[in-house]
């Protein structure tokens, strides 16, 4: 998922829960339209998944070679 660009980074993998739930949703409020936001983690993030389709955004979720989650999330287009 690397190749696809974003316009935010947010790197989780030395955080503790909720650390990174919470920075995604302060971050996805200051996203623009058409803007993407990359979450990088060492586990799938289940509660944030159901929090993304209840606020109306939409990711992709990828697992790289080194066992690392890549959710790319983006605000869907109405």
């Amino acid at each position: 998922m690397s190749q696809t660009p974003a316009d935010k980074i947010i790197d989780g993998r030395d955080m503790e829960p909720p650390e990174p739930f919470v920075l995604t949703l302060e971050a996805l409020d200051t996203l623009g339209p058409g803007e993407k936001l990359l979450l990088i983690l060492t586990r799938e993030p289940h509660p944030l998944y159901r929090a993304l389709v209840k606020q109306g955004f939409t990711y992709v979720t990828e697992v790289t070679l080194q066992g690392t989650f890549e959710i790319l999330i983006w605000r869907k287009q109405p």
